[in-house]
């Protein structure tokens, strides 16, 4: 094993080689907790490298983990102000959905990047000592993570950990839903909550590649904000004459494809049904079973996690899924999810740069004001977590 310096350069909080992770647990009594604990600094094999975690983005799809079904309104802070402890009830008609993690301590942070601190003996992992990688697989709320030398990705010189914590997830999901859209044979897409960062970076990609996307947001600032870097379909979902605007918009684009990330509600079924009625402007006949046009709408957030409400008034060549980014990249392959990647490295400081309100320490992102803060999922207000800090 080849390790950088001793145990300080590893940037530990305390000299016995130990290191902070942060944990979740639900409790079958219905509590969850969550907490920081103490364990070795990991020990790399041979096709290993460990990663000093210098940023880890709080992603919408890391809340889950996280929090759970926990009422965070009832949430308490216990412990120390270094390793604190925050407790929240689980409402009890929730349980159910808790069944798969009871009792089990998880880990938490889908993606982060650092310093290779510590390489295993193969030529691959030695490559990568000192270097600044991006990384991806789970458990990045921690100050080391272990990674296989083959699933880093090495920032371009100059690249800080900041801009690099988030190359993986948002940019991955824009890119992967313009994929899907080529790959299902669509030519336009529609996308909701179109302001959050990864909306931004779709956008971006849209305006890059030539394709025409239907932007729905929930603000006149939203679509300020949007039209700001190009966007020329932007309908507001909260405006009078929304379903207006949002078939005028399918229509001149010709989107047959949605991808949604408010999930429940009303709005994937409106999206459907203005894609019918652009699509029938130009139908030689009538139908009664609808225009044979398919017209889809992937879920892939549940910002909303009420009923998905689905009003029939769009025929019956229609669709509504799930969409995750690992299974897709599971289903096109390596080489072309290594293709994705590389697009994402070539443009990590334009289109696929990510904005942070506020950078967190471990126990600070254990305090129960900012997680108030955080759970939210505002637009805009994209939270980093150093776990050296």
């Amino acid at each position: 094993m080849r390790v950088a310096q001793p145990a300080k350069e590893f940037g530990m909080a305390s000299s016995n080689n130990t290191s902070l992770q942060l944990r979740s647990l639900v409790k079958k009594t219905g509590e969850l907790e969550l907490s920081l604990i103490r364990l070795p600094i990991p020990q790399p094999k041979p096709d290993e490298v460990v990663v000093r975690v210098e940023a880890t983005p709080i992603n919408p799809s890391d809340l889950g983990l996280l929090l759970g079904a926990a009422d965070m309104t009832t949430a308490r802070r216990s412990g120390s102000a270094s390793e604190p402890v925050v407790t929240a009830k689980v409402p009890e008609g929730l349980m159910k959905a808790m069944a798969g993690r009871l009792d089990e301590s998880m880990p938490v942070g889908n993606e982060g990047a650092g310093t290779v601190v510590a390489t295993g003996d193969s030529d691959e992992a030695r490559a990568l000592m000192g270097k600044t990688v991006a990384m991806i697989g789970g458990a990045m709320y921690a100050q080391h993570r272990a990674m296989k030398a083959k699933q880093c990705l090495v920032l371009p010189p100059g690249t800080s950990a900041a801009e690099g914590a988030s190359c993986f997830v948002n940019p991955l999901t824009s890119l992967g839903m313009v994929e899907t859209m080529q790959r299902e044979g669509h030519k336009a897409l529609v996308h909701t909550a179109a302001a959050s960062n990864l909306g931004q970076m779709l956008q971006k990609i849209c305006l890059k590649d030539g394709i025409a996307l239907v932007n729905i947001v929930r603000s006149d600032e939203q679509a300020t904000l949007l039209k700001g870097i190009g966007a020329k379909y932007v309908c507001n979902s909260t405006s009078a004459g929304f379903m207006d605007e949002l078939t005028e918009a399918i229509a001149a684009t010709g989107a047959t494809l949605a991808f949604d990330a408010i999930g429940g509600g009303k709005l994937a079924s409106q999206i459907l049904s203005a894609m019918e009625t652009a699509i029938n402007r130009n139908a030689k006949e009538y139908s009664r079973y609808g225009s044979a046009t398919h017209k889809q709408v992937y879920l892939y957030g549940a910002l909303d996690t009420g009923p998905v409400v689905i009003n029939r008034n769009f025929g019956m060549a229609w669709g509504v899924g799930g969409w995750l980014l690992f299974p897709f990249l599971q289903k096109i392959g390596f080489a072309a999810a290594q293709g994705l990647r590389e697009r994402v490295v070539a443009e990590l400081k334009t289109t696929f740069a990510s904005h942070y309100t506020k950078t967190l320490s471990l126990a600070q992102a254990l305090d129960p004001d900012e997680i108030a803060v955080y759970a939210k999922r505002a637009t805009g207000a994209k939270v980093l977590i150093n776990p050296g800090l």
